[in-house]
């Protein structure tokens, strides 16, 4: 359910056919969980924004004016998710950008998922996709607007009863799930994938990385399958253990239970709310 939307900072609901996001998905974007009015980890957001602005060559809008449109949206709101769309304007047909192109805003909320205290407790079922991620370091790390892989990926889990789904890269390394990275405990050490090909650098999954050492590198779908642990991280539903992967099965660790506790206590809004 869409709550309300802005469009360069006007009450709307369309954009133009030459749109270059609409055609080309030339643009870059965030989703922001919303709490008592504020978005959280607003902050850490702009600034994968403005990475992702630099990678495409695309104009980042000020920061406070950015600010202002979200308070706007977000006022009163006791819980949704906020979604900011930055996309190149342009005219006509073709792939070359016009010089000087501005960035178009579009702000929209939306109502946020459910997080459940059974998911935290006993864990949530993953599968492996099919469908795998090219190769492409000049577009990794940030949300940019291409996410036809994410769609095909999720359309697999369709009536599996599975949460979510783990993709491989096209060399076969394991890389992250459609929404949320994953992060492995083998033998008391957390690893996580790098991301440096594909993949998005989470705002939870950099939440983690700055509380607790965790080792960045490659990953194989036999060193998840082989784990004493996994989770998923994501800046809308927190960290959330892993109870299955496929037919492997995992135990609760003190480890994981530990960081999901720090989380809650420092972001409250990723508690459960049922």
């Amino acid at each position: 359910m869409r709550l309300g939307v802005l469009i360069d900072g006007e009450a709307g609901d369309s954009i133009e056919v030459g749109n270059r996001g609409f055609n080309y998905g030339d643009g870059a974007f965030e989703t922001v969980l919303v709490q008592d009015g504020r978005p959280v980890w607003w902050g850490e957001h702009l600034a994968r924004l403005r990475r992702g602005c630099e990678a495409l060559g695309l104009r980042m809008p000020d920061a406070d004016l950015l600010e202002y449109e979200a308070e706007q949206l977000c006022a009163d709101q006791a819980r949704a998710v906020l979604k900011i769309v930055l996309t190149r304007t342009g005219h006509g047909r073709g792939y070359a950008p016009e010089p000087g192109a501005r960035s178009q805003r579009v702000l929209s909320l939306h109502a946020a998922p459910p997080l459940l205290g059974s998911d935290y407790v006993e864990g949530v079922t993953l599968r492996w996709c099919e469908t795998r991620l090219a190769l492409q370091p000049r577009l990794a790390g940030f949300k940019h607007l291409n996410r036809l892989e994410q769609v095909l990926a999720r359309d697999e889990l369709a009536n599996t009863g599975a949460f979510e789904g783990l993709m491989l890269d096209t060399t076969g390394r394991a890389v992250c799930a459609t929404a949320a990275n994953v992060f492995v405990l083998a033998h008391g050490r957390l690893r996580t994938p790098a991301l440096r090909a594909c993949g998005i650098a989470g705002i939870c999954r950099d939440w983690v990385l700055t509380r607790t050492d965790v080792e960045i590198g490659e990953l194989l779908p036999q060193d998840l399958e082989r784990a004493d642990a996994l989770f998923l991280s994501s800046s809308l539903r927190g960290i959330l253990p892993v109870a299955r992967l496929g037919t492997r099965r995992y135990r609760p660790q003190p480890l994981i239970a530990g960081l999901i506790a720090q989380l809650w206590n420092e972001v409250p809004a990723l508690a459960p709310q049922a």
